[in-house]
């Protein structure tokens, strides 16, 4: 059995400044998801399921499903903010989604083979989407086994401005302990990277250092966890109104609790995505050269 794509579509975007889920950056108008949905299935992924909100459905089932429901199977879930479990409800203040978590538990339905998350607007590079599915195939018939493609984070830095990441902790065997947030990681004048940590000390991070861009790998038990994750997540938070129920903190409380592990596959594939708007233009000559070098074909869908 192939493995999934699980695409996390839901977000608007608000730094961008627009729906960048559907804007056309390739040279032929392709979009960062019909790179990612290219690279997965010569990976040997099967099918992909769009987690996306109701009230831009029709604009994306048009601009993106449209082009591939005669080539895979293609399944559409909706991230809604009143989709919780029985006995909870949303508070009237609540406008935030629940997080990219609750986004995932949305195609429970759809899944009942080992799969992977991206982002909807990052590109992960071909060789991660190799490494991500042969660990999914080794793990078909498993539980509680899980991974994260860890990016080296000198090749996910935005010239746009600083970035937010999440340095990965790891023990000898390369099994995720731990995901740090840290925020406003840049290049200093000397060419570093660092960030300011919690005491206003600069922190110089290694160029190899590994960090999550939120590309994992999870087996079907995952969604039972989830669940558990998110009632208590819901006790203890549901009346902040900021408060997200994120993937890096579900794994490392079950990393924590002895319930799962979580293998950090080292990538060489380079990020890159649109944080900000004027990410746009760099991005655009990143998929230029990837089609010249004869890296992608020029439609992605009949190669």
């Amino acid at each position: 059995m192939k493995p999934t794509l699980v695409v996390l579509a839901a977000g608007m975007g608000s730094r961008y400044g627009g729906l960048k889920q559907i804007d056309g950056l390739g040279p032929n108008g392709e979009t960062i998801m019909d790179y990612s949905i290219y690279d997965a299935v010569e990976a040997g992924f099967g099918k992909v399921v769009f987690v996306i909100r109701k009230d831009f459905e029709e604009d994306f089932r048009k601009t993106i499903v449209s082009k591939y429901e005669k080539h895979l199977p293609i399944e559409v879930v909706f991230q809604d903010l009143n989709d919780l479990p029985e006995g909870y409800s949303a508070p009237e203040d609540r406008t935030k989604p629940w997080g990219t978590n609750h986004a995932v538990m949305m195609a429970e339905e759809k899944i009942c083979e080992p799969f992977a998350v991206i982002n909807a607007d990052d590109f992960y590079g071909r060789e991660s989407y190799e490494i991500l599915a042969n660990f999914l195939q080794e793990v078909k018939d498993e539980k509680s086994r899980y991974a994260m493609v860890g990016y080296r984070v000198g090749n996910t830095l935005s010239e746009g401005g600083s970035v937010a990441r999440g340095v990965c902790e790891m023990d000898e065997d390369d099994y995720l302990t731990g995901v740090v947030e840290r925020t406003a990681i840049q290049r200093n004048d000397k060419g570093e990277i660092c960030f300011t940590d919690e005491e206003g000390k600069t922190v110089v991070l290694n160029e190899m250092t590994p960090v999550s861009m939120n590309m994992w790998g999870f087996t079907p038990d995952y969604f039972e966890h989830s669940k558990k994750a998110f009632c208590a997540f819901l006790d203890a938070h549901m009346h902040e109104p900021k408060s997200e129920f994120y993937i890096p903190t579900v794994v490392n409380d079950l990393i924590h609790e002895g319930k799962a592990t979580c293998k950090v596959l080292d990538t060489p594939s380079k990020w890159f995505g649109v944080t900000y708007a004027t990410d746009r233009p760099g991005v655009v000559a990143k998929f230029k050269e990837l089609h010249d070098k004869g890296l992608y074909p020029d439609n992605l869908l009949n190669h």
